[in-house]
């Protein structure tokens, strides 16, 4: 049972411009997988960004299901959690409607992407860092925008 001592690491919300980033799975996975066609680019993004990356718990179990015959790469996502660097923001409980609309207008759409989506509604300054130029490149927020990407080169 988790205490009031701080135990928990997901966060609360946070004010709109402590937000400046939000992380997909594929960069996550690139960073940690030597051998994944995107490494590079995802180490030259993401460690030279010295503040936290936002994400939801769907990205890490997608991150971690893509991962999981790399076992040290798990408990390195767990060290950025604990370290504060990768910040777990709840929000399938808390969106859970506007997700539901997501997946049903967008039927290829995942529950990683639909929370990704709900998050930038959240934090629309925010970019993505992502890998998935075909999915972000159609997903919309309510308010009619894309979610702003940082993404490799074509």
């Amino acid at each position: 049972m988790q205490g009031s001592s701080g135990g928990r690491k997901t966060c609360p919300r946070v004010k709109d411009s402590t937000v400046n980033y939000l992380l997909d799975a594929g960069p996550l996975v690139a960073l940690l997988s030597e051998t994944d066609m995107y490494h590079e680019w995802a180490r030259s993004v993401l460690t030279v960004l010295d503040e936290p990356l936002y994400t939801t718990e769907a990205v890490v179990t997608e991150a971690s299901h893509l991962l999981r015959k790399l076992r040290p790469a798990l408990q390195v996502i767990t060290l950025m959690v604990q370290g504060r660097r990768l910040r777990l923001v709840p929000t399938l409980s808390d969106d859970a409607e506007r997700i539901g609309q997501m997946l049903q207008k967008y039927p290829q759409m995942d529950m990683a992407d639909a929370t990704l989506v709900a998050l930038s509604e959240r934090y629309p300054r925010a970019k993505l860092i992502t890998i998935d130029r075909t999915d972000f490149t159609v997903y919309r927020r309510k308010d009619g925008k894309a979610v702003p990407p940082i993404m490799p080169p074509e």
